[in-house]
C-alpha cells in the first residue's frame, strides 16, 4: 500500500473488473494460504482498502459473490465519504 501511496504499482497488482476504474487486487501467498487484497487506487486525494481476505477455494480463480457484493458496497462507500470530503474541504475555504 506504500508503494501505491507514492505513486508507484504492485507488480503483482491486477484490475479487478466489475467494481469501477481504478479498483486493483494484489494477490500475496504466504506459507501455503493465498490472500487478496482489494483497493481503490485514488478516490480523490486518498486511497482506499476495499476488503482484504484469504481465498479458500483451492481451485477456481473467481471471488466469491458474497465478496464481490461487499467490495462493490465499501467502494460506493468509499466514493460517497470522499464527496463528503470534498464538500467539507470547500466549506472550509
Amino acid at each position: 500500500m506504500q508503494l501505491i501511496q507514492f505513486g508507484g504499482m504492485p507488480k503483482d497488482a491486477k484490475p479487478f473488473r466489475g467494481i469501477g476504474s481504478g479498483v486493483l487486487e494484489i494477490a500475496l501467498r504466504y506459507a501455503s494460504d493465498a490472500y487478496r487484497v482489494v483497493a481503490a487506487v485514488q478516490i480523490g486525494k486518498r486511497i482506499y482498502v476495499l476488503h482484504a481476505f484469504q481465498k479458500k477455494s483451492r481451485k477456481g480463480v473467481e471471488t466469491p459473490k458474497h465478496d464481490v457484493d461487499l467490495i462493490r458496497q465499501r467502494y460506493r462507500e468509499a466514493q460517497e465519504l470522499e464527496h463528503e470530503y470534498e464538500e467539507a474541504e470547500n466549506d472550509r475555504v
